[in-house]
């Protein structure tokens, strides 16, 4: 088989890769479910060295309580110009098995108050969430914190 040929399928592939986007707006819903489930939200990048670091520990979440009503949305803060050549590879490549969406929204000094008013921008921040509870964190996780945080919305 031609290799040049082998490579354009990969790339229309990859283009075709769907992605959900969102503004702010769209977005916010992602952070107002009430339906009893858990949702662990994590604000991530592709460039961001301890985001990538950690999401294998998501990725884990996910698989090991899907059965949990456990919900992991990674949520992508890559600039859009990089969405077809750095997030889609990413997201395909690592096989990530979590919903991932972009938030495309400029106004950041209007809608990171909005997620938490703690929040000072900086990535990885994660959301853990069951109904009207929520815990912010402006942190990286290893796996045993992230699900030590986890089991006590499971209690």
């Amino acid at each position: 088989m031609d290799v040049s040929q082998n490579l354009g399928n990969e790339d229309s592939t990859i283009k075709n890769l769907d992605l959900e986007v969102y503004d702010y707006d769209g977005f916010e819903k992602f952070l107002n479910q009430k339906n009893n489930k858990i949702y662990v939200i994590n604000f991530w990048a592709t460039w961001c060295a301890p985001c990538v670091k950690e999401l294998p520990y998501f990725e884990k979440l996910n698989l090991n309580y899907k059965n949990e009503k456990v919900e992991v949305i990674l949520v992508s803060l890559d600039f859009p110009h990089l969405y077809d050549s750095k997030l889609k590879p990413f997201i395909k490549e690592r096989k990530l098995a979590s919903k991932v969406i972009a938030l495309n929204d400029v106004d950041m000094n209007t809608w990171i108050p909005k997620v938490d008013e703690t929040w000072s921008g900086s990535i990885p921040a994660t959301i853990i969430y069951k109904n009207d509870t929520k815990k912010f964190f402006e942190r990286s996780f290893t796996y045993d914190e992230l699900e030590t945080e986890l089991k006590q919305f499971l209690k």
